[in-house]
């Protein structure tokens, strides 16, 4: 893997094999390469193409979902500032990395606290890094 993080969570109060990411983007190649790299490093991917998609799974499965990726340009709204924020009321510690092209000037102001922001295009390694940390942040209790 890596990038220093084992791929456990908790869940139920449960110790499960892998870690459940939601992966929010509207562009299907990118999206693609996301879910590549994070099953790649051992993580359980759960992709969706809009933020409303996004909000219906957080709603109907919040407690399986243990990290956020999301871009925050979608076609149509909510925006993923919107859904990190419903995610954050979900669940207050879950781990956030937005992904964006133009977005990151507005991140300081519009971005849950304790996120990350990657400006595309990056590397995936870059994404798996960031995810791992705030994951492995959150596990150790920074």
């Amino acid at each position: 893997m890596g990038v220093g993080v084992e791929v456990l969570g908790v869940r139920g109060g449960q110790i499960v094999d892998k870690v459940t990411i939601l992966i929010a983007d509207d562009e299907a190649l990118l999206l693609i390469d996301f879910e590549q790299a994070l099953v790649e490093a051992g993580f359980y991917v759960v992709a969706v193409t809009s933020g409303g998609k996004a909000l219906e799974l957080l709603n109907t499965a919040g407690s399986s979902i243990q990290g956020l990726i999301t871009d925050i340009r979608f076609v149509g709204s909510p925006e993923g500032w919107e859904v990190a924020r419903i995610a954050r009321e979900i669940d207050g510690e879950l781990p956030v990395v937005y992904v964006s092209g133009d977005g990151a000037p507005d991140w300081a102001s519009k971005g849950v606290p304790n996120s990350i922001m990657l400006e595309k295009p990056f590397a995936m390694a870059q994404l798996v890094t960031a995810i791992s940390q705030l994951l492995n942040d959150r596990r150790t209790g920074r």
